[in-house]
């Protein structure tokens, strides 16, 4: 695959960090608003798969890229674990996802304890699954098409 025209390859470069940006921020006030570490990671992932579709399918390049968001994704949920048994350890409960961080305010940013630590990890996780997803369906295609 050879990639799309000259006019779709400059407007996705232009458009897919905005993309990024706004799954970004639904990440960080998924806790304050409807959104989260899920709908944000799909919002990004969406990003980093516009770029392909737009550019075409370099498949050295998308193997060495799979590699990396496979790390990510793995890093992310023991990530995640980490969080969630430091509130086993810290809380003073004997309940694994126990908040032992400061509340805060309501409806400010940094308020909900570490839950918008946990939005960022899942956002993360999220995002690289759904790539390395996409990633590894054009790698199997264009192997497959041989």
């Amino acid at each position: 695959m050879k990639g799309m025209t000259l006019i779709v390859k400059k407007i996705t470069q232009i458009i897919c960090p905005i993309i990024f940006v706004f799954g970004i921020y639904i990440i960080i006030h998924g806790h304050l608003t409807p959104g989260g570490g899920f709908a944000g990671g799909v919002i990004m992932a969406g990003a980093f798969i516009l770029q392909i579709l737009a550019n075409g399918n370099i498949l050295p390049a998308l193997r060495k890229e799979e590699e990396g968001l496979e790390f990510l994704e793995s890093s992310a949920i023991l990530g995640f674990l980490i969080i969630a048994g430091l509130g086993l350890l810290f809380s003073g409960s004997v309940v694994f996802f126990a908040n032992f961080l400061n509340k805060g305010q309501l409806g400010k940013l940094i308020s909900a304890g570490f839950i918008p630590i946990e939005n960022i990890v899942i956002g993360a996780e999220v995002c690289a699954a759904i790539a390395a997803i996409f990633i590894a369906l054009v790698v199997y295609k264009d192997e497959e098409s041989k």
